[in-house]
């Protein structure tokens, strides 16, 4: 990937769109993970199912698709090794959105997705514009819990029955951090 198409750069990993070309490594990486993602996610397996989420991140302004890309580690150079999405977002006043994110399973444990938040914080409290930042994670989320604590992002409060996730509605707690928070000026 030309450096150019980065839209923020680390040690380890950089960030950019998402895009349709992506689909055939994103649903094989998605396919791989299964087991890491479920019960608290289900990222599109098929060509078909990855159009759709894509097409709405690409299209919709009030969402933002980030792939994190591990930078010559030890597969592929400039592999995918999650996703980070900025959802409904809103701007005038309130400028917030809700992050939703995942690892593949290749590349969980390893800190990238640390990295790869970090660079997504910055991109939306700079370029973007935003103030605020929001996830929500169901309690027994140990990993998703871990990432936003190490991140910084603040406990706010809890949600019972908050997102129909797997067939039912499940409590999640909810987690924010400001431009404030990280130093960041909106």
């Amino acid at each position: 990937m030309p450096e150019s198409d980065y839209l923020a750069e680390g040690r380890r990993t950089a960030i950019r769109p998402i895009t349709q070309a992506d689909a055939e490594e994103f649903t094989a990486r998605a396919r791989e993970s299964r087991d890491l993602h479920a019960p608290w996610l289900f990222p599109p397996g098929d060509a078909r199912a990855y159009a759709a989420y894509a097409g709405r991140l690409i299209d919709d302004p009030a969402r933002a698709g980030f792939l994190v890309c591990e930078r010559g580690g030890s597969g592929p150079a400039d592999g995918i090794a999650g996703f980070i999405n900025i959802n409904n977002i809103v701007t005038g006043a309130f400028r917030c959105g809700a992050l939703g994110y995942g690892a593949f399973a290749h590349a969980a444990g390893r800190g990238l997705m640390g990295e790869g938040l970090d660079l997504v914080l910055r991109y939306a409290f700079g370029p973007l514009g935003l103030h605020r930042l929001e996830a929500n994670v169901q309690p027994g989320n140990g990993s998703s819990l871990a990432l936003v604590r190490r991140a910084g992002f603040r406990l706010e409060g809890f949600s019972p029955d908050f997102l129909f996730i797997d067939g039912a509605w499940r409590d999640h707690e909810r987690w924010a951090i400001t431009a404030e928070m990280t130093g960041e000026k909106s």
